[in-house]
């Protein structure tokens, strides 16, 4: 964005309000237009009523003796700014009554009757202290740029294995796309990631771990290095369609590298030769049926056991941050802090039943 003297401004400097259209944080459903105006309508009529009662508690300060019925008369020719002057305040008390209760009633009255303009205003200012909160709360989530079939499958393993959308920012030039990510309860970010005023807006400095997800190589390999500047902290796992530029994105500072056409040519491959093998690796890298791959750390009682012999399958041990596999020395017994790579069984209760598959 440029301002009247030509010099481009960076987004992460704008006030909050100017990024209503860049950043859309998740809402839960609405409600339906009828359901709001019997709510707001509800609301008036509390007004209405609090006032009567206000006034029915000291209706001797008045030109007449006043009933209930007078008193919610009187309140509503005065919140509705009416004013017919049959009935008026004459003592200082009564008065005083009216200056502090009765008329800061009568704005929210009105407010809530006729304020089709404020409530426009009310909607931006809402969803302005919104972004301003997000923005200074956000802390170890993931960002994924790029919300195209691989960025998608990305974001639905995270779900799968329990994830909170929250906690998923997804960055992408395309208003439709991410327009299908806030369905999912996810936060976006309409900017270019090449941009690092862009990253910013994501909280990239604070994230935990980036999924970089673009349909260029080159642009996977730009992203990369602006990441990596900006979050020297975070995992950074990319995807690539060409393995010559496998190391690039290594030495641009990704922590993991996928290939996709090599990945996607070996299940081809695999697919005429062993289709069975293809449908179980399939299995195992869906998290939200039959069987998945997980994590976890053992337990005391598992501390020295092999893991060959625990109850689940093991398929290989994560030892400060080093993987081996189950056939590995490193493998014959399990040690404190160890964590464990298994075949896991997903349960049906534990299947969602929203989760477009």
């Amino acid at each position: 964005m440029t301002n009247r003297f030509g010099v481009e401004r960076e987004l992460d400097d704008l006030p909050d309000h100017a990024l209503l259209g860049i950043i859309k944080i998740p809402e839960p459903v609405r409600k339906g237009p009828w359901r709001l105006i019997i709510r707001r309508l509800s609301y008036a009529l509390v007004l209405l009523l609090t006032a009567s009662l206000v006034v029915y508690t000291d209706r001797d300060a008045y030109t007449e003796p006043l009933t209930f019925l007078d008193s919610l008369y009187y309140s509503a020719v005065s919140l509705s700014t009416t004013g017919y002057g049959d009935i008026t305040p004459v003592t200082d008390h009564a008065r005083l009554l009216n200056i502090l209760v009765i008329t800061p009633l009568r704005v929210v009255f009105l407010a809530l009757l006729v304020g089709t303009t404020l409530s426009v205003l009310t909607e931006e200012s809402r969803r302005t202290l919104q972004i301003q909160r997000w923005r200074r709360t956000v802390r170890n989530h993931t960002v994924v740029i790029g919300y195209g079939t691989k960025g998608r499958s990305a974001v639905a393993a995270m779900l799968g294995d329990g994830v909170d959308p929250g906690q998923i920012v997804v960055v992408d030039t395309d208003k439709g796309v991410l327009d299908q990510a806030g369905n999912r309860g996810l936060v976006t970010v309409h900017g270019s990631a090449t941009k690092s005023d862009v990253l910013k807006l994501a909280g990239i400095q604070r994230a935990r771990s980036v999924v970089v997800a673009p349909n260029k190589d080159d642009t996977a390999v730009l992203v990369t290095l602006s990441v990596r500047e900006l979050a020297p902290g975070a995992t950074i796992v990319a995807s690539v369609r060409e393995s010559e530029n496998r190391h690039l994105l290594e030495q641009s500072g990704a922590d993991q590298v996928v290939i996709s056409s090599e990945t996607a040519g070996r299940m081809l491959g695999l697919a005429t030769v062993t289709p069975t093998v293809v449908e179980m690796m399939e299995d195992l890298l869906s998290p939200t049926e039959g069987f998945s791959v997980a994590e976890r750390i053992i337990t005391e009682e598992e501390v020295g056991a092999n893991p060959r012999h625990l109850a689940d399958i093991v398929l290989g041990v994560v030892r400060s941050g080093e993987l081996y596999r189950i056939d590995s020395p490193e493998c014959e017994s399990v040690e404190p802090g160890d964590s464990l790579l298994y075949v896991r069984r997903v349960l049906a209760d534990e299947l969602d039943p929203d989760d477009d598959r």
